[in-house]
Formats: C-alpha cells, structure tokens, sequence
C-alpha cells in the first residue's frame, strides 16, 4: 500500500491569465497516491484548467504563475471530457492501445512480444470496464459510443502506468449503471496505489468516489474538505447550491399530446456496417411534446436520434414529418425540412467553428436555413441568446472562450433560429455541473410550455433530467423495450 500521508503532485498558487483575466486564481492542491481528489463547479470555474496543469498543459496565450511539482516518475494520465478529440479516428482500437503496450513488452524474446502486448491492453480494456473488448479492437473510435469511447481512452491512461489520473468528467453521458462500474474502476485504480483527480459535475459519483473535495468558483477554491463534511456541513453559500440544484422540475401534464403525431418512426431498423444497431418497430412524437429516449452507453438511443435527423443513413423503414416521408440523408432534405427537425450535439465544442464568432455562427442558420438576411439573423440571434442567459458580450467571442454551459446556450439558439418543429438533444447536459444543468433544463421545459409548434426528443441516460418529459422510450440492446408516460417509467 502506498503511504497516503506523501504527495505525488502538487499545485502552488496557480494563477492563469488570458488577455488579462484571471480564469485560476491562487489555486493550491495536493494529489496523495491512493486517493481522489475532486475539483467541483460550475462551467468555467477553473476546474480543467486547473487539472490540466498537472500535464503542463494551458490554454493558448496564456500568462501562468505559481508551482506545478510532480513526485519523481510521477507520470499524469488525462481522460479528457470529450474523448473523441483525442483519438485518432483513422486508426482501430487496436492500433491506438498497442502503440502504448509495445514499449514494455521490449524486454521479452520477439516471439513474444505480440501476445504479451495484446494481453496488455485486453487487460486494460476489461479494467475501463469496456465488455467484449476483442470485438471492440477491431472498430474505429466513430463507431463506438461515447460512453465507450471514453473507456477507451481510460485503458490508454492505465496502460501508460500513471501514478496520476486526472479524470474529466469520466461519467459525461454515462448511464447509471455504467457510472456505478466507471467508479467501482476508479476505486480499484487508487487501490494500486494511483490518485485520481477527479473534475466532476456529477456531485453523487463525487460523493461516492471522493476523499477530499474543492469547491471551484471563477477560478478559485471557495470551499475545501472531506467529502463528507462538505454534504453534511457545507459552509459556503455556492457549495449549498450546488447541492440543492440537483432535481428537475416535472413537466406540465396538460400536454397530453393529442392529435396527428409530428414525427412518426415505422419499422426503422439501423446498421453499422453488416451489423443491426437498432430496431424501433414503432414510436411517435406529437405536438408540444417532451419525449425521452433512454438506454444504457451503446444501447442505440443516439443512433436513433441521428436517423431522425438525417445524420445515419444507414437504416430501413420509414420517417415521417407531418405525415410526410422524410428523406433518409440530409443530403436529400429540402430546407424547410433541414429546418423542421434540429439536432444539438453532445459534444458542443466539435460542432462549433472554433475560428468564428459564436453570434455569426447562431446567426448563419437563420441565414442559410429560412432565407433571413444578415442584419435580420444577427439582431434575431442577440434576441434568442439573451433569452437563454447568454449576454451580447460573451456571444462575440471564439467557441474556445465559452464554458460549457455558455456554448450549450449558444448551440440551443443556434437551432432555434432555424425554428424547428423538432429539436433533438443529445446528452445536452451531461457534461454541465447541477447548477447549469437545471437552468438548461427549465429553459427546455420553458420552451415547450411558451411554443405549442416546438416538440423535443430528449436523449439521455439520466433519470433526473428525464423527469422533465412527458413520455419515456427505452433503447436495450439495440430494441426499443418499451415506452410510457414519464412518471410511470421513471418510478423506482
């Protein structure tokens, strides 16, 4: 057992400026082997930012003060919030793990070597929790989850044999019971004796995972201490909201969703490859409505979602808006169509320009989409950003100066301005602390409640947020097990 009283890294008043703003302010941390350590708050509290100085690593342009040490062969793993930016979509799995294992299995005779690397990184995989890891080593990372996506890149961190991870958001779009294995994981990570820094906005994998705990605002430390100390005492005021802000409002059950459905699946059965992905015989979306589509990771709720927007050809059956076939590929959609059915992406930061504006890009679809021109798109754009809690000055900046939770606005506005007749989210708020996750929230619910022409296919693993919908369908397995009035489904 490693000796939890030494330090493996360390964090002296770390201070990050960019242009003059401070985005770490005086931050101080100290990583022990065999614990975790966890660094909550809202978006763009400093969380990251803080995590990835443990790597060296800080944003473009800016000024950093303060101390980073490292225990001697203190390597520092990262399992970044958005997995899939940093694997190689050109390469298979395999390939990807067995450029970490081969430098270690150097020292065997070279008739070995080969075995001995695979059985590194099958080991690897099943210790990330990523079941049927033979099969998985033959697919790209586009054709894995999300959840499995992030697995992988977890393997890759243990394969390395770091004495640090830090954890980004292990658990973004995880399903419940995907969570529960991701932390069982994590525990038996530190069991080897590794830290683990923790940068969660999921406050009960914290609460189970953690040892000790900071709580981040603007950059700094507000509040430090045992995990347990904190839910039971919580002392400053940002902490206590964070930890009320963690229920979703119920939806308005006068929508009853009455009438001609707005969206209709018939027969729909989706590929990748040779391989069935998704059966859905049959499912409707009507008017004014709130329709949560569950599952665990991989299950292929997000399959199904991306065969109603056009983004996954690959599938039999049969889509109808209004009663009308849509087109299979977005290549095929007219542009009241494109229009009619809007997607907002899990990943906000992969689905922005990060060489543009925010505000053009928002305004552009109004532009491109309804026929509006530029001075009318912009002021329209302003208009529907405020509405959502996104002010004019933060809307005139790059995607990379945003929070999460600032772009996930942005993101909504922008498929708002194509005024849809369907918006499907994605896991919009799975990767955003309680506080930011319940006001995107009320401003979903909001929505439907102020618009009686705007329907919603929520995707989610989360029972919490899907409390806000009308009806739940549940994905298993690539079928569609079932569906039914939210409160009854979601009854524990």
């Amino acid at each position: 057992m490693s000796d939890r009283t030494e330090t493996v890294a360390e964090i002296r008043d770390l201070r990050v400026e960019i242009d003059g703003r401070a985005i770490v302010d005086g931050v101080h941390l100290r990583v022990r082997p065999g614990m975790v350590t966890a660094l909550v708050g809202a978006s763009g509290s400093g969380k990251t930012t803080t995590g990835l100085a443990l790597l060296g690593e800080y944003p473009a342009g800016a000024r950093v003060t303060g101390e980073v040490r490292l225990a001697e062969g203190g390597l520092v793993g990262y399992v970044p919030q958005h997995p899939a930016a940093v694997l190689n979509p050109a390469r298979r799995v395999s390939a990807l793990l067995d450029d970490i294992a081969r430098p270690q299995v150097r020292a065997l005779p070279p008739a070995e070597r080969r075995a001995a690397a695979r059985e590194l990184v099958l080991r690897a995989l099943s210790d990330a929790q990523l079941p049927d890891a033979k099969a998985l080593l033959r697919r790209y990372p586009h054709q894995l989850s999300g959840g499995q996506q992030q697995r992988v890149v977890l393997a890759q961190a243990l394969l390395l044999g770091a004495r640090v991870v830090v954890a980004d958001e292990p658990t973004t779009g995880q399903d419940a019971l995907t969570k529960d294995r991701i932390v069982d994981q994590l525990a038996a990570v530190t069991a080897r004796g590794i830290a683990v820094v923790l940068l969660s906005h999921d406050l009960d994998v914290v609460r189970a995972l953690a040892d000790e705990v900071l709580v981040m605002r603007a950059g700094r430390v507000v509040e430090s201490g045992p995990v347990a100390r904190l839910w039971r005492y919580p002392r400053h005021e940002w902490t206590r909201r964070l930890l009320d802000a963690q229920r979703a409002a119920p939806p308005d059950e006068t929508r009853t969703g009455a009438g001609q459905p707005v969206l209709e699946v018939r027969h729909l059965t989706a590929v990748h490859g040779r391989t069935t992905v998704l059966r859905a015989p049959h499912l409707t979306l009507h008017p004014g409505e709130c329709l949560a589509v569950m599952g665990r990771s991989g299950s292929g709720k997000t399959t199904l979602a991306r065969c109603l927007a056009g983004l996954h050809r690959d599938h039999d059956g049969e889509l109808l808006l209004d009663g009308t076939t849509l087109p299979r590929s977005l290549r095929h959609r007219s542009r009241a169509q494109l229009a009619a059915v809007q997607y907002v992406f899990q990943d906000t930061r992969a689905a922005f320009d990060e060489h543009r504006p925010v505000l053009d890009q928002v305004a552009r679809t109004a532009v491109r989409l309804r026929g509006a021109d530029e001075r009318a798109a912009r002021e329209e754009a302003l208009t529907t950003l405020d509405s959502l809690g996104l002010a004019e000055e933060p809307a005139h900046r790059l995607p990379g100066e945003l929070s999460g939770g600032e772009l996930q606005r942005a993101a909504l506005a922008r498929a708002l301005l194509a005024h849809p007749r369907v918006l499907i989210c994605d896991e919009i708020t799975s990767g955003l602390d309680t506080v930011t996750r319940r006001g995107i929230l009320d401003l979903l619910a909001g929505l439907l409640r102020d618009r009686d022409d705007l329907s919603l296919v929520l995707i989610t693993h989360d029972r919490e947020t899907a409390r806000i919908a009308h009806r739940v369908a549940v994905v298993d397995v690539g079928e569609l097990a079932g569906e039914g009035r939210a409160r009854q489904v979601l009854t524990p």
